[in-house]
């Protein structure tokens, strides 16, 4: 690798506004959509900063949403994992195969972090065991029944809770902006954010324990 991974900076999560779950659905296999995988991976492996960015910008709000599943509402135990991933991912990442493929490779990054990540925390011990999870690259249908059980948590939300979240988890909004936004202050916008945050973690862990 010509660039040393502390050499590429992490983008800010929040820079570019998506529409909330825009990075979920993955294009439809094709030959086209594969060869841009191969030169996103490529490139990166050769250090090219630009890929790096176009490779966080694709997969970003899709990895987050897998984290935040996994860590069953624990948002920066999410953020830290893939945060990590992309790390790992400026380093390691080689030829790829398909897109299915570099998803595959980054969510298998991103759960090994995330359970790695866990036992240093202690967390408890009855929390769904991540590092038991299939390590094989291989696994669409875990990672798209971990994107629906999210969705289905969300929906189960009040829908003024689900909509502060979605602004600012997934279009990255300031506390100050969504004060300034709903006519309240910051300090009420907290406290507000740890209500949805703490009921989509008991939603999340409510799903998760019947899948199980």
């Amino acid at each position: 690798m010509t660039a040393s991974t502390t050499s590429m900076i992490l983008p800010i999560p929040g820079q570019a506004v998506r529409t909330p779950g825009e990075a979920l659905p993955m294009s439809p296999a094709s030959p086209a959509a594969d060869a841009e995988a191969r030169r996103i991976a490529s490139a990166v492996g050769r250090g090219d900063e630009a890929a790096f960015q176009e490779l966080y910008d694709r997969y970003h709000d899709r990895l987050f949403r897998f984290a935040l599943v996994l860590g069953q509402g624990d948002e920066t135990l999410a953020g830290e994992t893939v945060q990590s991933a992309f790390v790992t991912a400026a380093g390691k990442l080689r030829a790829i195969e398909s897109e299915r493929h570099l998803w595959n490779w980054l969510a298998r990054i991103a759960r090994q972090h995330l359970a790695k990540a866990r036992r240093q925390r202690a967390q408890d011990a009855t929390v769904i065991a991540v590092a038991d999870l299939p390590e094989c690259a291989e696994v669409p249908e875990l990672d798209s029944v971990l994107e629906e059980n999210l969705d289905a948590a969300l929906l189960a939300l009040e829908p003024e809770e689900r909509q502060l979240l979605e602004w600012f988890y997934f279009e990255g909004r300031s506390q100050k902006e969504l004060a300034a936004q709903l006519d309240t202050t910051p300090k009420a916008i907290s406290s507000r954010l740890e209500r949805a945050r703490a009921r989509l973690r008991a939603l999340l862990a409510r799903t998760l324990s019947h899948e199980t």
